[in-house]
């Protein structure tokens, strides 16, 4: 319990720091939030996105799971994208994700028996990598490879993103938000940017999205 006791205390450090910096910081934060950021990234512990963009609490909003994915039926992640769009109006949605991914890494590998639910979340993973398979299998070593399907996943995660109805319709009323893609280097603690897609780019004619004009 000696680790949960530490968060916590730390916890208590970090408040009574900030507080004593801006008495007024918490009160200010109760009151609303406004990020003008998504961030959808991955779970791995050591992606904190906050910390790894120097953002203040109240700058981003955010959803994580494993290997950072936008799925069509993933009420989870596209609640949260609709919320951010609708309600808090925000102008950016980032997707990030990082080099050496365990999800992407177990993704290519056959199904594990004893990750019976996770092998179906990295199914998806897989059908990019079968997309992709002469591109990553000429790839030198298992390292490379694994890196080039983490760029290629989150690539088609942003392209995924702008299928959705939430976004298309958000582009045609409010022209935004813009749409980015971005890979995190563990090794140097680096941002890249892949792929930025903004209201009006073109959109593949079967996921443009028809709103009901009755």
């Amino acid at each position: 319990m000696q680790e949960i006791d530490n968060f916590l205390q730390n916890n208590k450090d970090w408040a009574s720091k900030v507080t004593a910096e801006d008495p007024t910081f918490f009160e200010k934060m109760a009151q609303k939030q406004t990020p003008e950021l998504l961030w959808i990234g991955c779970s791995d512990s050591r992606v904190p996105a906050e910390i790894i963009v120097g953002a203040q609490p109240g700058e981003m909003f955010i959803h994580r799971n494993i290997a950072n994915q936008v799925i069509a039926t993933d009420f989870n992640c596209l609640s949260v994208i609709q919320y951010a769009v609708n309600v808090l109006k925000v102008k950016h949605i980032v997707v990030c994700g990082h080099y050496n991914c365990g999800g992407v890494r177990a993704a290519l590998s056959k199904q594990n028996s004893g990750l019976l639910i996770t092998n179906k979340w990295l199914m998806h993973i897989k059908n990019v990598y079968r997309l992709h398979q002469a591109e990553i299998d000429a790839m030198p070593t298992e390292y490379l490879r694994v890196n080039k399907l983490v760029e290629l996943n989150l690539i088609e995660q942003v392209h995924a993103l702008s299928h959705t109805s939430i976004i298309q319709e958000s582009w045609t009323k409010h022209n935004s938000p813009t749409l980015h893609g971005w890979v995190y280097d563990l090794s140097d603690g680096l941002l890249s940017s892949l792929i930025s897609i903004k209201p009006g780019d073109e959109i593949h004619p079967i996921y443009q999205y028809v709103a009901d004009e009755s």
